[in-house]
């Protein structure tokens, strides 16, 4: 193929991007995943603002998860005015987070990337064919929902987080009349696990990945942990920054991320599998022994497994503290207003999500700093397709562009999350 490749919107991504891989004498000259959707500088208008207002506005920055970015604040927030919460809290925090997972992976791994898997433009014309799987997955993502609006108020963009805890603990009655659908559930995200590995998908080994996720050394880590690389670099977060750097590039209105020697690295559900396959529940430890798949996977592609296993870890869980669920006690903790400064991450079921505010004594905002998943994928993501260009580029225009295109999506990234923490430098000449 002669001509470049420009794929000036990418189909079934969350946001806004483009890719253009262009060509010279028949040879790669350059490749850019372009995210041009306009930054939305959530960083620069948390400032000012009092505490409190955070979780809800963070939420703002993603319809699809928005729980990761209340649940990262919070804690940062938590940690910057010396607060406690109890294991109440804590557990309701970790059923809500699962909540975002369900819907979350049930979303891409049916609706986005499936697709690419089975020669259909779109879920639509895979309804057409396999009707029974589009309707599980629409029940699959349903269920996530429901227990999102049970705990948080609403189903998206939920309402009930609050540094301290929760406004009010959800209603016993709601959160356990969900039971019966998480166990239905539960078999479905094991059926889907199954029905992952008969997929055909596209053979990519990528050697030099360095996984990056959080760990913890009692439960497989979503809602807190320390730093882990597949480098064996274990860090607290406090230290995230240390390490883990951002930089601006030309093509792109969302930074790229880098380790401090300059690396690409990869975070997300490949990571959390490869680095944490040891932390998980009993469910999700059997369906991955009887698959028998080998770890580490290297193959971005086949995220779409690990995402389902995480599915069947996050059903399962949820079932547990479901079962569990009888608050007592304050569901908001009292704190007295004092300066800090607090960072903390979580697992976005897209990847590891950094936040860091500094506070003061009125406790309102002077500074805010968040790392979305997405951006941190972005550098790696260019990387893999220079891996898969040499290819690609023999093929007929619309199958390279559609190749291309399926890498990313493997990804599932959130262009929106990515692009609204560009700072703006303005030279004079």
């Amino acid at each position: 193929m002669k001509k470049n490749i420009e794929i000036p919107a990418l189909a079934r991504v969350e946001g806004e991007g483009a890719l253009y891989i262009r060509l010279e004498d028949g040879k790669i000259n350059d490749i850019e995943l372009n995210i041009y959707e306009p930054p939305r500088f959530f960083e620069g208008f948390l400032q000012g603002r009092f505490l409190q207002e955070v979780p809800d506005i963070t939420a703002r920055i993603c319809g699809i998860c928005p729980v990761a970015y209340q649940m990262s604040s919070v804690q940062a927030l938590e940690k910057a005015l010396h607060v406690q919460i109890t294991p109440e809290i804590r557990a309701l925090r970790r059923m809500l987070y699962d909540a975002e997972y369900i819907e979350s992976h049930a979303l891409h791994i049916y609706m986005l990337q499936a697709p690419d898997l089975l020669g259909h433009d779109s879920v639509l014309s895979l309804a057409d064919v396999a009707p029974e799987v589009v309707k599980k997955a629409l029940r699959l993502k349903k269920i996530g929902n429901q227990l999102l609006r049970a705990i948080g108020g609403r189903s998206v963009h939920p309402v009930n987080t609050c540094v301290g805890g929760f406004y009010r603990w959800p209603r016993i009655a709601a959160i356990k009349s969900l039971r019966e659908d998480l166990i239905w559930g539960l078999e479905a995200a094991k059926e889907t696990v199954r029905w992952a590995t008969t997929l055909e998908f596209p053979e990519l080994e990528i050697m030099d990945y360095e996984f990056v996720a959080l760990t913890h050394d009692e439960e497989y880590a979503i809602l807190e942990g320390e730093v882990l690389s597949s480098q064996e670099i274990k860090i607290p977060v406090e230290q995230f920054e240390n390490r883990y750097l951002e930089r601006h590039v030309k093509h792109s209105n969302a930074l790229h991320s880098h380790t401090i020697d300059g690396t690409p690295y990869i975070t997300g559900p490949l990571s959390r599998l490869n680095l944490n396959y040891d932390k998980l529940g009993q469910e999700a430890s059997e369906i991955l022994a009887e698959i028998d798949i080998k770890l580490p996977i290297r193959n971005p592609y086949k995220a779409l497994i690990a995402r389902a296993i995480e599915l069947v870890e996050v059903y399962a869980e949820a079932i547990r503290l479901v079962d569990a669920y009888h608050p007592h006690g304050p569901s908001k903790m009292e704190f007295a207003l004092r300066e800090g400064e607090g960072m903390a991450a979580s697992e976005a079921p897209r990847g590891l999500l950094y936040h860091r505010y500094i506070v003061n004594s009125n406790g309102s905002i002077n500074h805010a700093y968040i790392v979305p998943p997405t951006a941190q994928n972005l550098a790696r993501i260019e990387a893999d397709l220079w891996k898969i260009a040499p290819q690609v580029i023999n093929m007929p225009q619309d199958e390279a562009s559609l190749a291309c295109e399926h890498l990313v999506r493997s990804y599932d990234p959130c262009i929106s999350c990515a692009t609204h923490f560009l700072k703006l430098n303005i030279e004079a000449s």
